[in-house]
């Protein structure tokens, strides 16, 4: 059995194609990282969901323009002499999509389109805050490291150990008779720069640990190297050279703390410490719900529901954003 040469044209033509990982390794991060979150379902669903929800948060303005009703007004004259709606499901109608609030009378759609907004405000900013601390301390420990790692290692430790919410329920009341006197009406404003403050104070501990984590593994690559030969300075290498290779942990921090921002506000408002009257929050409204569980449970279902949408959507995005930034994803 004679055996026939390959036409070259041939096995050129015949060529298979390239593999989906070879496909992968020749695009950049940012098209590898969108095209598998594309190709996931639950990030595609999530993703559209969170994008809504914070559109619903920006554009409250606009939605209470065209509902017509405000956050404040009373509809008393929709309550009986027990203070409860009349009709069922709390009064649900065409004019109170959700019912309206037992005793207050208030609209609980308006309460609750204004009340993700308190707090899509509060977490994106306090994200932002820790993140951007959580950033700046641990590249400067890990790539310093000496003396400047062995403080901010032991203030780490310090702010771990703390109790973050007996010292909240022990600081809010102290902070606002500082600027306010004891029979003063304290703004809304002021209440939400003291709950960014209070979870930048405690929450910047864990980014901090990843990116120092991160760039001691950097620090001693050629790359940093070479820029240490041609004697870049130290602000050069720590935002030029060794913070662009950080982004794919930040971004997945960022993202899951945003969720995790959110809780911590509801439960903070919940016990009595966070936002106050007359802000729409989701905490305080659920807080006044449990009273009337009985006798009007959608009051506790309208705002449950609300909040636990939210609250999945972005922690559901957030761990698809984690799973398409792990480099093993890349061979998947």
């Amino acid at each position: 059995m004679s055996v026939v040469p390959l036409d070259a044209e041939r096995v050129e033509q015949d060529e298979p194609p390239a593999r989906d990982d070879e496909a992968i390794a020749a695009r950049s991060l940012g098209q590898a990282v969108w095209r598998r979150l594309r190709r996931d379902r639950t990030a595609l669903v999530s993703g559209i969901v969170s994008a809504l929800l914070i559109v619903v948060a920006l554009a409250a303005p606009l939605i209470e323009l065209g509902y017509g009703i405000d956050p404040q007004d009373s509809f008393k004259d929709d309550l009986d002499r027990y203070g409860m709606p009349y009709g069922v499901a709390g009064g649900v109608s065409g004019t109170h999509w959700f019912g309206i609030e037992p005793g207050l009378g208030r609209d609980l759609f308006i309460q609750m389109v204004y009340g993700m907004r308190t707090s899509l405000g509060i977490a994106f900013a306090a994200a932002i805050v820790t993140t951007t601390l959580g950033v700046l301390t641990g590249i400067v420990s890990g790539y310093l490291g000496g003396w400047v790692d062995g403080i901010i290692n032991w203030i780490t430790d310090v702010a771990l150990a703390l109790p973050f919410l007996i010292f909240t329920l022990a600081l809010i009341r102290p902070l606002e008779l500082a600027f306010y006197g004891p029979r003063e009406a304290v703004p809304g404003w002021f209440r939400v720069i003291v709950l960014i403050g209070l979870f930048a104070a405690f929450g910047w501990t864990a980014t901090a640990r990843l990116v120092r984590g991160q760039v001691l593994s950097l620090r001693e690559r050629e790359f940093i190297e070479a820029a240490r030969a041609t004697g870049a300075r130290t602000s050069r290498i720590l935002f030029k050279e060794l913070l662009p290779n950080l982004w794919a942990p930040i971004i997945v921090v960022f993202s899951l703390s945003i969720p995790a921002y959110i809780t911590s506000e509801a439960a903070l408002s919940f016990l009595g410490i966070g936002m106050l009257e007359p802000t729409p929050d989701f905490g305080r409204t659920i807080f006044r719900s449990l009273n009337y569980l009985q006798t009007d449970p959608a009051y506790v279902f309208f705002p449950g529901v609300t909040i636990f949408v939210l609250v999945l959507a972005f922690n559901l995005f957030g761990d698809a954003v984690r799973d398409a930034l792990d480099p093993k994803s890349m061979t998947r």
